[in-house]
């Protein structure tokens, strides 16, 4: 199967890329590496230099390789810097996605799967969270997901291309020799990690006074293997459908910091900070629905795999790839 797939230079967008690989697909990647690292886009994979914004050369690359299907990375997704500069977050998420789309109806492409997120649902009045469950964005990252998520809808009743949105909770770990690098590292388990070794002198804890067991915010990590997986099965779904990507399991940052702690065997120091605007207190996914509809199981989600996958390519990448772009 010929696969589009954009922000393939990206974290997950780069294990994903490379699971389709390794089953056979041919893998084009998109990226316009802002964020991502030419070293990240696995072997086997064709790479074009391309933004989204762009609107002409995505048509002239989509119309070149035809693909069958795309899967979209490609994203602003800092919720801190959301709540800042909302203008970038619905320009780079909403008009570059719409772009996106169509590019694919020019090229007659009627497949895409879609990097969404569990900020779609805002501060949920029930844990764990299905999918038909009230979306409320608490943050314009949130709200620009969602609404690509409707845009879809209305390009499968228009267009017929047919849809899976995925909503992710948290991604982690690494796999075949790809990781998380991010320029700055905004996520926990990097952060954590990063911090064992030295390169951060504390951990610094956003609010230790929220309505969780411990005052830490709890969250859903999910294996960045399994969110693979998750991918690779949706390629085959019709008709279009939403899914959470979630182990129904959550972790506080203190369990999250515990843990890192026995993997890694040292000491991680922490500090106490302010909440940050538009966090929700829990995220923890219901995934009935795709292990139901998909057979999709996550195997390598346990948050030890994920924190010992983790640490181990951060001790050979202590580094990462390098400034974004290399």
């Amino acid at each position: 199967m010929r696969i589009l797939v954009t922000g393939g230079a990206g974290y997950i967008g780069s294990v994903v890329g490379k699971s389709l690989v390794e089953d056979g697909h041919r893998v084009v990647v998109i990226d316009n590496l802002q964020a991502g690292h030419r070293e990240a886009v696995p072997k086997g994979a064709e790479f074009v230099l391309c933004d989204l914004a762009d609107l002409q050369l995505l048509q002239n690359v989509t119309k070149r390789y035809a693909p069958e299907a795309v899967i979209h990375f490609a994203a602003e997704a800092l919720v801190g810097e959301s709540m800042k500069d909302p203008t970038k977050f619905f320009r780079d998420n909403v008009s570059n996605g719409v772009n996106l789309l169509d590019a694919m109806v020019t090229a007659g492409v009627n497949k895409i799967v879609f990097s969404s997120s569990a900020a779609t649902y805002g501060e949920p009045k029930r844990i764990p969270i299905q999918e038909d469950d009230a979306t409320v964005p608490t943050n314009p990252y949130g709200e620009s997901k969602l609404a690509f998520e409707k845009i879809l809808r209305w390009y499968r009743e228009i267009h017929g291309i047919d849809y899976v949105a995925l909503r992710y909770f948290n991604a982690a770990g690494a796999a075949g020799g790809l990781g998380e690098d991010h320029r700055p590292e905004t996520h926990l388990i990097p952060i954590v990690l990063m911090a064992a070794l030295g390169q951060f002198d504390s951990v610094t804890i956003n609010g230790d006074d929220y309505d969780t067991p411990d005052g830490t915010c709890v969250r859903d990590y999910t294996h960045v293997l399994d969110l693979a997986s998750a991918h690779i099965l949706a390629l085959q779904q019709t008709p279009s459908r939403v899914y959470n990507i979630g182990t129904g399991k959550g972790h506080s940052i203190k369990e999250v910091i515990a843990a890192a702690e026995e993997v890694t065997g040292k000491t991680i120091p922490v500090k106490i900070g302010d909440r940050r605007p538009g966090d929700p207190a829990r995220l923890v996914a219901d995934g009935a629905r795709i292990q139901r509809e998909l057979n999709w199981k996550p195997e390598y989600s346990e948050l030890g795999v994920i924190l010992e996958t983790a640490w181990r390519w951060l001790l050979e990448h202590p580094d990462g790839y390098g400034p974004p772009g290399s």
